[in-house]
């Protein structure tokens, strides 16, 4: 073997992996594409240790959470994005270790807000009802 055959295969390697993106270690995942030791998911990409996710990209460490993009440690999460150590995010970016956050921005260690004003719990509820219900948030188009 010489260089140039070394550099072929390798190239004839990368290329099959590519075509197939498979997902090592993961169990009773469905659709998922390049996902790593993920379980339970579906329709997920570039996804590692992830449980019980569904059509999220790039996530780590996350479970239950959909439609999420580059999240890492969530929980119960949906279509947020760039978020860490957080739970019950709807439509967040870039918010860490938050709790009850509905369209926020950038918020660290904050709970029951909507668009980055908080609220008490009780009110809190209230608003993200009605605002999943006319936003039609959770249901396919």
């Amino acid at each position: 073997m010489n260089v140039k055959d070394f550099k072929r295969e390798l190239r004839r390697l990368q290329e099959q992996h590519l075509a197939v993106r498979p997902s090592p270690g993961s169990y009773g995942c469905s659709e998922c594409i390049a996902c790593a030791s993920c379980m339970f998911c579906q329709r997920c990409g570039d996804c590692f240790k992830c449980t019980y996710c569904h059509d999220c990209e790039g996530c780590t460490n996350c479970s239950h959470s959909a439609r999420c993009r580059g999240c890492h440690g969530c929980a119960y999460c949906l279509e947020s994005e760039s978020c860490t150590s957080s739970v019950y995010l709807v439509r967040c970016t870039s918010c860490a270790e938050c709790t009850y956050c509905f369209g926020c921005v950038g918020l660290v260690r904050q709970e029951f807000c909507v668009l980055n004003v908080p609220y008490p719990r009780e009110q809190y509820f209230e608003i993200t009802k009605l605002l999943t219900a006319e936003l039609r948030i959770g249901r396919t188009p």
